[in-house]
């Protein structure tokens, strides 16, 4: 009896002093861990930040694009303007030279008209999609800085633990 009892509280002891230095143990990886997420998340945090620079970056520049695109379809149609008008002073002189050249410069500037067109329509839409990438950086942001309170209100209470 005398010798059960004796393992018993042996055994007992024994459970009772590598308890500690095993929770410990796992403490201190808890710790090690949430730092490491502390240093991912201030990291991908970073980068973030600067995607977003870069896409107002991005955003002002098609903003300059849209507003150079606009203005060569306006000199462009005002160049197609003036050839019509010198067009039809020509063929009202019967200058048939001219009235071939005429039509030839007004087939080049319409032709610049759809090209400054199209340039300007995929403009406007790197403008839209720029601004689409800015709001989903703008969201992952918001996620990290997020996911680094959590890591260290986590990293707190386990070294509060300790």
């Amino acid at each position: 009896m005398r010798l059960r009892t004796a393992m018993v509280v042996t055994g007992m002891a024994a459970a009772l002093l590598t308890a500690p230095a095993l929770a410990q143990d796992v403490r201190s990886d808890d710790v090690k861990q949430d730092r490491r997420e502390i240093r991912q998340d201030r990291r991908d945090l970073r980068n973030d930040r600067r995607d977003v620079r870069q896409d107002r970056r991005d955003i002002r520049q098609d903003k300059r694009d849209i507003v150079n695109d606009t203005k060569d379809v306006r000199a462009d149609r005002r160049d197609l303007r003036a050839d019509r008008r010198e067009l039809a002073a020509d063929r009202k002189a019967g200058d048939k030279d001219a009235v071939k050249n005429d039509l030839k410069d007004i087939r080049a500037d319409r032709k610049d008209v759809k090209n400054d067109l199209k340039d300007r329509r995929a403009d406007v839409r790197d403008l839209h999609q720029d601004r689409r990438d800015l709001r989903a950086d703008r969201r992952d942001v918001r996620q990290d800085r997020r996911d680094l309170r959590r890591d260290r209100r986590d990293l707190k209470s386990d070294q509060a633990a300790k």
